[in-house]
């Protein structure tokens, strides 16, 4: 397991080490990309450091719907419920599923170790755009 926390001597001070997480990326091709995020990061953020194409049209700030990510069903239940703001994006976003969320909304913590999530076909955001 990769999420594990640790405090450790440098010099005499304590610090926190953030836990780590692996997130598989897919598309809806079977390609996959695994890459490596630490506690407190989202998935929106994470794609874009790894040059995985996530648009976010907004940079995060729940105004669009072009982040939007399928997660695997056997997270999906592992995440808090969404808030209405996220919700009312969503419905804007493309090829909607049952386990659709905003990947500026999936923040890493425990219990997400391993977490998958596959990008959609298309995107749409708030103005229309596809």
């Amino acid at each position: 397991m990769l999420a594990v926390r640790r405090l450790f001597a440098s010099s005499g001070v304590f610090r926190q080490v953030r836990s780590v997480y692996k997130v598989t990326y897919k598309d809806t091709k079977g390609n996959q990309q695994v890459v490596i995020g630490k506690e407190g990061d989202n998935l929106l953020d994470l794609a874009h450091e790894n040059n995985i194409e996530l648009e976010g049209a907004c940079g995060g700030a729940l105004a669009c719907s072009t982040c939007h990510l399928i997660v695997d069903p056997e997270f999906h239940n592992k995440l808090p419920p969404p808030e209405e703001e996220e919700l009312d994006m969503l419905d804007l976003a493309a090829g909607l599923t049952k386990t659709s969320r905003l990947g500026c909304q999936i923040i890493l913590r425990p219990g997400l170790e391993n977490i998958a999530v596959t990008l959609p076909s298309e995107t749409s955001d708030a103005r229309g755009a596809a």
